[in-house]
Order: structure tokens, then sequence, then C-alpha cells
């Protein structure tokens, strides 16, 4: 993500970096080398937060390229960002980051429409977490190659530990000896600090829960608001704070092919799978293989890592998935202009031919598709016939 954050710096005036609370913002802001040239501040200093409140025009005018943490605390500043940067639109003048974004956002889009870019940061990948970023990722020179290097990067299968433990930096970094403490402490934070006020805290609870139930799988939210005992209109809210506050996201349907009957509604998932776990219901590690929904939480782990891997390295890809109703299905569409890639996600270290009839119907209906790939959890790669791949969801991630 820090060279992504760079380049955009060199193009925009403004870059917004936001994502789910706890991601790491503030640490990389403040510590890569790359932007220690940069001066900091953070809102979340009472000072420093009544000081942009009550002159917000001085508090800008420090010399030199602005890093401002927590700027969603004080909306009167970016009108002040606004007034500076139509005053001097030098490239990489303010950087400004934010938690629970539903303030910022919204006044990103009011008051810095066409002089801001914002990048959302993701959870960790399994790539960072295991110190590999030196490197292109094995996915994206796939894409590029159709084919297998000459010599693979070490990897190895994804264990239960990772699905459980997820990419957020206090638990999949050591500091959390005990995920589900922190997750829980997570939890309350959200829901006391961020949606009080917003949303009522128990009905928000139990809609959050009940949507963790169904990551990785077709959404209705008539279904939900129905189990969570909620009104349409207050379930489509809540929906929406999930993802304003980068939460949870809807994988849209790829209906650029000439299938018939295709699935027209959205999959869901949360952006971790360490907090889909906690919500979810999952007590511990031990317990995930046989949880029932344990299939959709080791596809929520590999969307987790793909959406970062794509975010940070093929901005311009989207990720979807395909279907046919009642008949076949493909977890992952990755589309970059006309081309696109189809991935079916398999926890078990084997596969049946059977399991392939996805894919192999996707082929046959997408003449785009550059290469269909089973993406299952074993150790060895296997051409199984043209553009048709078994590949290993370690190698894939690495």
């Amino acid at each position: 993500m820090t060279w992504a954050i760079e380049s955009a710096l060199k193009t925009f005036p403004v870059v917004v970096v936001t994502g789910m609370r706890q991601v790491g913002k503030s640490t990389l802001l403040q510590k890569a080398p790359e932007f220690r040239h940069r001066r900091f501040t953070t809102l979340d200093d009472f000072a420093e937060l009544e000081e942009a409140k009550s002159s917000p025009d001085t508090f800008l005018d420090r010399g030199g390229p602005l890093t401002i943490d927590e700027a969603q605390r004080c909306p009167e500043l970016l009108v002040a960002v606004k007034k500076a940067v139509d005053t001097d639109r030098v490239p990489g003048r303010f950087l400004l980051s934010g938690s629970a974004n539903f303030a910022l956002l919204k006044n990103v889009s009011e008051s810095l429409a066409g002089r801001a870019i914002y990048l959302p940061l993701q959870p960790f990948t399994r790539r960072e977490i295991a110190g590999e970023i030196g490197s292109h990722p094995f996915l994206t020179g796939f894409m590029k190659t159709g084919d297998l290097p000459k010599s693979l990067p070490r990897f190895k299968p994804v264990s239960d530990r990772e699905v459980y433990v997820g990419g957020m930096p206090n638990v999949c970094l050591g500091p959390a000896h005990v995920p589900g403490l922190w997750f829980k402490g997570f939890e309350q934070t959200y829901l006391e600090r961020d949606i009080r006020g917003i949303a009522d805290p128990l009905g928000f609870r139990r809609l959050i829960r009940l949507a963790a139930l169904r990551t990785g799988n077709l959404f209705s939210p008539s279904e939900l608001a129905r189990d969570a005992k909620l009104t349409a209109a207050t379930t489509a809210r809540y929906l929406g704070l999930l993802e304003l506050s980068f939460v949870a996201s809807r994988s849209p349907p790829s209906l650029n092919n000439r299938a018939s009957r295709l699935i027209k509604s959205p999959k869901f998932y949360l952006s971790d799978s360490g907090l889909a776990c906690h919500l979810a219901g999952v007590a511990g590690e031990a317990m995930l293989r046989s949880f029932p929904s344990y299939g959709a939480l080791f596809e929520t782990y590999a969307w987790n890592n793909l959406a970062a891997i794509l975010a940070a390295h093929r901005p311009e890809a989207s990720l979807s998935f395909w279907g046919v109703q009642g008949r076949h299905e493909v977890d992952f569409v990755i589309e970059s202009g006309a081309d696109c890639w189809a991935m079916e996600v398999k926890a078990a270290e084997r596969w049946e031919a059977r399991e392939l009839a996805g894919l192999k119907a996707f082929l046959e209906h997408a003449p785009r598709c550059q290469a269909a790939i089973l993406a299952y959890n074993g150790k060895i790669p296997v051409r199984l016939g043209e553009k048709l791949w078994a590949l290993p969801l370690g190698l894939l991630l690495s």
C-alpha cells in the first residue's frame, strides 16, 4: 500500500487513507520511511484538535507537506483544506487519515470533490505477515504471463490458525495472545465509539453477528432484516454503516457473459476473517474445522487476501463472482480491462473432477477468460487443460 499512497501523492493535492479501525493507518503514516519527511499531527491529541477547530487556516499553515491523522474529528478543517488547495494545488500537500469515517467520507465528497483520492487500507495479507512484500505477488505475475514461473516461491497451505486469527495487526503480529478477547474489545469500541448516536447498539450488535454468519454467501437484506427483527430501512442503514466503516463489503455478480439465469444478488464478506470468526461465534481455532460455516470463513480469508493484493498491485482490477441459478458457481472473478480470471476456492487438500464443473462452465460462457483456477489447499500446482489449473491457495497468496 505504501507505493500506492506515494503514487497518489504525486498526482493529487489531497490523499485520504481510510480503512477499518485498528488496521494500522496511523502507524503506517507516522513510521514508514517514505513519509517521514512530512510533518505529522493527530487530532486524537486534544490540544491539536482544539487548535484545528478554533483556527483551521492557521493550523494548516505549518510549512511543507502535512499529514493529519483522525481528520474526520474536525469537519471544519476539511473546508480549510479545500480553500488551501484551491489557492495552491501542489500535489501531495495534504495526507489525511481517518477510521470509522462516516463524517470523513461525507466531507471528502462534499468539500474535496475533484481534489482528493481516498485509498482504503486493508488488514494485513499473508504476504505482509510473513514479511515477503519485497517481491511481486505470484498472482499478478500469473495474470500477466498465464503460466508458472520457472522457480516457484516458497509457500505453505493455509492453516486454520491463519483463518481464525485474520489480518488485524494487533492479533496476527502477536501482541494479542488471546484473539477472542482482542476482538471482543474491538467490537465494544466499535459499538461504543463509532456507532453511538447513529444506531441502536443492541439492534446493531444483533445485526452484525447475524451478518457474520452470512459471510462468503449470497446476500439477502430482507432475510437478514427478518432474522434481526429490524425494519428493511433500518437494516439497509446499518449495512451502509458497516460498509462505510470498511467492516464489510458486498461483492457484485459478474454479468458480462452469455449465460442465462445468472445470479444477480451480491455476496457478502466481513473484511477480516478473524473478526468474522469472532462475530460468528467460533470460540477457538480448534472448533473452526467443525464449524458449520467453515468453508465460508475459509473463503472469506481468501477474499480478504485477494482484495488486498489487487488493491495494492492491480488497483484497476475488480473482484466479483459468477453463478448460474441452480447449476454453477465460481467464487471469484477478477476483471481487468477486456480480460478476466476465474477462481474457485476449496479448503481441502484434494479435489474431485466434479468440482471443476463451475470453472469449465465459466470458460465456455466467457471467452475472454484467461485462466480458470481451482484454488485448493494443497502443495502441487497442476495444469489440467487449456486455461484450466489447480493451484495451491498458498501459492496464489504468496
